[in-house]
């Protein structure tokens, strides 16, 4: 008989959602990716990347000139300087990156304080390290106060002495939080005194709205010093089925990271790293990401105000949650359903992103909508969701 090392996981809700989508014939505002093409230069740049010869197996950590393009980035955007040779490598997504940063500091018997609603890998990848997953919710919604919030006390009294590690997720899915200074300072009056390392889900951090800058860890010398900061191009160039990311760390966590890394996955698409690096010679396209999804998230806000939503405004992320308590009273994960199937519109639960479900906490009459979409896509959406 099979043991499974993770007998708790099944099929995740992004899958379901986007079969009764496809069964349905759904408009699917569900899975965060985007229904439109990357820069037409940028594919172009693939192409000739493989036509150059680029097509074999590149060095372990990632081509050479894409690290350098990253930590100079880095550098320009939050002042801080790691080193690409020792202290930037090239994942297989940002999702490789974070079960790699798992698996090199967390041992049997660590706990690893996690903020939920969280992305859906934290907890598996924590617990294939032999690490206990300690929760720690946000603050939902509430009438006087309309958005999520968190309350570093509540982070602070689930620290233990087994505490090996933090994950943070800002700018955060699926409720579009971000970190403001006064949380950096929190964070580092958390882990000062102890031996609790950090990791910073960043994938988000070209979309910040507002006009805001992005708060990454890496703009903090402690913090970076204590981090794995981990992004996204999938999420930045509009090609999340590309599978690319990085993880940026200290010299320590690196080499540590890397004994992972070069066995999960040794290396990372060839073509695609040389063209990534060659477009990054224009900051042009991450530096007006924000302000593209801002369009989009004000497009979608603006129409659901004129529905029985209630939509939130959301901080980041091209995400945006809307409350639907004025159209239905069930649980999350059954109004998703029922709206696919009755309506043909495709949204997430939050009750998704939290351990529980189906806990009655978990349930907070509020869905996931993702704007990473064509406008007429979000018009089509909008105008059935107008008549319900």
């Amino acid at each position: 008989m099979i043991k499974s090392k993770l007998p708790d996981v099944g099929t995740t809700i992004f899958t379901i959602m986007s079969q009764l989508a496809s069964e349905y014939k759904a408009i699917n505002l569900g899975q965060g990716f985007p229904d439109f093409n990357p820069d037409e230069k940028l594919v172009s740049l693939v192409n000739k990347s493989m036509m150059n010869g680029h097509n074999q197996y590149p060095y372990m950590p990632g081509v050479q000139d894409l690290r350098f393009a990253i930590a100079d980035k880095i550098n320009k955007l939050y002042s801080y300087n790691y080193d690409p040779e020792t202290e930037i490598t090239v994942t297989n997504g940002a999702t490789e990156a974070l079960l790699s940063s798992i698996l090199s500091i967390v041992h049997t018997g660590d706990e690893v304080i996690v903020i939920e609603p969280c992305y859906d890998s934290y907890l598996p990848c924590i617990k294939l390290a032999g690490g206990t997953p300690v929760l720690v919710s946000l603050t939902p919604p509430s009438k006087n106060n309309p958005a999520y919030s968190i309350d570093w006390n509540k982070v602070k009294n689930a620290i233990t002495d087994k505490t090996r590690l933090i994950i943070l997720n800002f700018p955060h899915n699926p409720t579009g939080l971000t970190l403001k200074s006064s949380d950096l300072d929190a964070i580092e009056d958390l882990i000062k005194e102890k031996e609790i390392f950090l990791i910073g889900d960043e994938v988000y951090e070209h979309i910040v709205f507002g006009h805001k800058p992005f708060l990454s860890l890496s703009t903090r010398e402690f913090l970076a010093s204590r981090s794995f900061v981990i992004s996204s191009f999938g999420k930045t160039y509009h090609t999340t089925g590309w599978k690319v990311g990085y993880c940026s760390a200290p010299k320590a966590l690196t080499a540590e990271f890397r004994k992972i890394h070069q066995f999960v996955v040794f290396t990372v698409s060839s073509p695609m790293q040389y063209a990534f690096a060659e477009f990054m010679k224009d900051p042009a396209p991450y530096l007006n990401l924000s302000r593209f999804y801002q369009e989009k998230h004000d497009f979608l806000y603006n129409g659901l105000l004129k529905t029985r939503f209630k939509p939130i405004k959301s901080e980041g992320t091209f995400f945006l949650l809307a409350d639907y308590s004025e159209v239905s009273v069930a649980n999350e994960l059954d109004f998703a359903k029922e709206l696919t199937k009755k309506h043909g519109v495709t949204l997430i639960p939050v009750s998704a992103f939290y351990k529980d479900s189906s806990a009655l906490a978990s349930n907070n009459n509020l869905v996931r909508f993702c704007f990473a979409k064509k406008n007429e896509t979000l018009e089509k959406a909008l105008a059935v969701l107008s008549t319900i």
